[in-house]
């Protein structure tokens, strides 16, 4: 993965510097024109090329890295409980752009890092419990730009999606190349994705039967999963499975246990993150008397993906390619 993203960002950089980082491809007068896009579904204007980047979270910031943008970037905040990162493709964005929180963004933070865009997400920053919304921002003069997977749909206050996800993920990589000049690399990376994509489509049993996937993120009480709009849709679908809450029409949201039991998913995926880890997910999953008869614990079908392989990432594509390959050997 390493490798393979490294040539994409130098292959679709036309203006290098030492190495391949957050060189900006020539646009003419771009850093005085105004730039038009649309953001969930909304006509939005940036009135200059930012220079001063906060994101939040873990799969927004390396949107950023994968563009070679972590120039552009005055910081990001994101919990310590999302993985490894030393050993990722984007190592060095980390090494270079400043953590500003362990939590979330906040008003005050975004202020102190002198922030001239904040990209962000609802339920990924933004939230209205605190106030810190793209329209608070505005206010104190700092434009926004909201995660396509978390847009706000209109079907529910919360519930969120537009498009499908990885729609979503190279809508973000497409506005983002235009937004900061570098056109051609996101559209090279979008490219290399959707080819690895397409191998391990190509790589599925013709005629087979799709195994039933469920996504289990966390919960006990209920369970806390995704719906048709968030990422594990398309990685389920794209390694060769079917998503089980595929008519839910959100993003993440919460299901029923009943509901789950009822669909009968020959495989569990657990989303890994938090204090509680994987292998406490899956020890309750394979207890939980409810499920004793769910086919996925009966047989003990229980895959690991990390939190940023599962949340809209230029991660997407390698955790569809490590799904498919072991939905294709392990379910029959």
């Amino acid at each position: 993965m390493r490798k393979f993203l490294s040539a994409a960002l130098c292959l679709a950089a036309t203006v290098t510097t030492a190495g391949c980082g957050a060189s900006v491809e020539s646009s003419g007068d771009a850093k005085s024109s105004s730039v038009g896009l649309t953001n969930c579904g909304r006509k939005v204007t940036y009135d200059k090329v930012p220079k001063r980047v906060v994101t939040n979270d873990v799969g927004i910031t390396e949107l950023m890295f994968a563009l070679g943008l972590e120039d552009r970037m005055a910081g990001f905040a994101m919990p310590d409980d999302k993985g490894d990162l030393s050993g990722v493709p984007w190592k060095d964005g980390y090494d270079k752009v400043k953590w500003l929180s362990k939590d979330q963004l906040t008003k005050e933070n975004v202020l102190d890092a002198r922030a001239d865009l904040v990209f962000a997400g609802w339920n990924y920053g933004f939230r209205d419990d605190s106030g810190f919304t793209p329209e608070a921002l505005k206010k104190l003069g700092i434009p926004s730009y909201i995660l396509t997977e978390s847009c706000r749909n209109g079907r529910t206050k919360t519930s969120r999606g537009l498009m499908p996800p990885l729609d979503a993920l190279y809508a973000d990589l497409t506005n983002l190349g235009k937004l900061f000049g570098v056109e051609k690399r996101a559209a090279t990376l979008i490219a290399d994705f959707k080819k690895q994509i397409a191998d391990v489509r190509a790589k599925r049993p013709e005629g087979a039967e799709r195994p039933k996937v469920f996504l289990y993120d966390s919960g006990q009480d209920q369970p806390f999963t995704s719906g048709r709009y968030a990422a594990p849709e398309q990685i389920i679908s794209e390694a060769g499975g079917v998503n089980v809450m595929h008519d839910v029409a959100d993003s993440w949201t919460t299901t029923g246990w009943e509901s789950v039991v009822e669909r009968d998913p020959d495989v569990i995926v657990i989303c890994d993150y938090g204090d509680v880890s994987a292998e406490q997910k899956k020890k309750f999953l394979l207890s939980y008397a409810p499920l004793r008869n769910v086919s996925a614990v009966k047989h003990r079908r229980i895959f690991v993906l990390d939190y940023v392989d599962l949340v809209e990432s230029p991660r997407n594509p390698a955790a569809i390619a490590r799904l498919g390959a072991y939905l294709r050997t392990t379910v029959e």
